[in-house]
């Protein structure tokens, strides 16, 4: 009989707050600024630090859930284990919409910029050539990706600390509000509660990716340890990242109802606070912003396929494979590169739509798993134990049910179908091997 091959342990503590970092992207606070600036009257800081407590309850929960099954599979396969494996199918097949799709989203915003620099080559070159370099770096393994990435990342924190240290200097030359200190991106008599909710319900999205960290437990070395620190620390190093820029934009441009182009405000302000030179390397930070983030992108996707292909979810001998050399779900890999350059075709608004509904209902799954494996299951219900198993997740799932329901119309249209799709074929499988959710609770 033929070794079942596995993932190999490589990565510890750094690498993997890099790589969720890197899948977060530092930069993604400049592309929602201005949108959510004007829609919460210049408190978008305020916005950030009711996100940042709100996504630590989900954080805490995947920390929770990597204690208790240290494995691939993120949402997965912990509401599988912990709920039923009918409802792991569902997280899982839900999560493929976010894990699947963002690599594209990055391709297609990276084409984007590459296009803008250089009219003359057609935007499908620049999707054929991110897809197949990215594809490429992830064929021979994780711990190459994460050195790659950890430079890229380096690269967006220099240039948001330089951003900001621009905008700094400006403000103490006058530029803006010319104050340093200011409670008004918090705080101000204008604060309406309603707008700093609708706002984090869009800043919760700078944040995805976190998550993905959970992926990677397999090739994690002590994962019970280290997969939960980097995945609360991923959200509270880069939820203060995006507060500090946040506040320091309003600082030095605060006159949010006269935006003109509020989703590239961030780059106006850029050439205003620092001439060509900012605005150049602004773009040049997105660019690698927009690589990095494909990678662990990339990186997740193919980490998650596989372990439905292992449990045989998705057909085994082609997700489940691992390469016996590389130690990469390389067929797995390959597939998400041919997906991504569906990204010359794909219209963005639609991938979003798929990403954001994808996402929550992962979260909220993972948010549930807690409460089934230790609160129902686990008969863990003395007062603290009820507030870490069942107050804590139970306030991170309604707080993910609350943005789903505030998502738009045709996001919940197209997520709802790709759900439909996926129990058809759930069914179809079950009624073929009435065995298979037997041998996947004995697993």
């Amino acid at each position: 009989m033929e070794k079942e091959q596995k993932l190999k342990r490589t990565l510890t503590l750094v690498p993997l707050i890099v790589i969720g970092l890197a899948y977060m992207d530092p930069l993604v606070v400049f592309d929602s600024y201005g949108i959510v600036a004007q829609l919460t009257q210049g408190h978008v800081a305020a916005a950030y630090i009711f996100t940042i407590v709100a996504l630590l309850l989900t954080a805490y929960s995947y920390g929770k859930m990597v204690q208790a099954y240290p494995k691939a599979g993120s949402a997965y396969t912990y509401a599988q284990k912990s709920i039923h494996p009918h409802a792991g199918f569902i997280a899982g097949w839900t999560l493929l919409l976010d894990y699947l799709f963002l690599p594209m989203v990055n391709f297609a915003i990276g084409a984007a910029y590459l296009d803008a620099a250089f009219p003359a080559v057609p935007p499908f070159i620049w999707v054929l050539i991110l897809a197949l370099s990215i594809t490429l770096i992830n064929v021979f393994g994780i711990k190459l990706t994460a050195n790659i990435t950890a430079i890229f990342v380096t690269f967006q924190v220099i240039v948001a600390l330089v951003f900001v240290g621009f905008i700094i200097k400006g403000l103490t030359s006058g530029l803006g509000t010319g104050v340093l200190i200011s409670p008004v991106p918090f705080y101000s008599s204008s604060l309406d509660l309603s707008l700093i909710f609708t706002g984090a319900s869009i800043l919760c999205f700078s944040f995805l990716g976190f998550d993905a960290i959970s992926t990677m437990s397999e090739e994690t070395i002590n994962p019970k340890k280290n997969i939960p620190r980097a995945i609360f620390l991923v959200v509270l190093i880069g939820g203060v990242l995006f507060t500090i820029t946040s506040y320091f934009l309003h600082q030095v441009y605060p006159n949010f109802q006269n935006y003109v182009n509020a989703e590239a405000i961030s780059l106006e302000i850029a050439g205003y606070i620092g001439g060509s030179f900012m605005h150049s390397l602004f773009l040049a930070g997105t660019m690698v912003a927009v690589i990095s983030s494909s990678l662990s992108s990339h990186a997740s996707a193919s980490r998650l396929l596989y372990a439905m292909g292992r449990d045989d979810s998705l057909p085994r001998r082609f997700f489940g494979y691992v390469h016996p050399k590389l130690k990469t779900p390389l067929f797995n890999v390959l597939f998400v590169g041919v997906i991504s350059m569906t990204a010359m075709f794909g219209e963005l608004e639609i991938i979003y739509s798929f990403i954001s509904f994808g996402a929550l209902i992962g979260f909220t799954s993972v948010n549930a798993s807690v409460i089934a494996h230790y609160y129902i299951r686990g008969q863990n219900r003395s007062f603290t134990q009820t507030l870490r198993y069942l107050v804590v997740p139970g306030a991170g799932a309604a707080f993910c049910i609350w943005l789903l329901g505030s998502i738009s119309t045709n996001a919940l249209i197209i997520g709802s179908a790709w759900l439909l799709l996926g129990l058809i074929y759930f069914i179809i499988k079950i009624r073929r091997n009435p065995d298979f959710v037997l041998n996947l609770q004995e697993k």
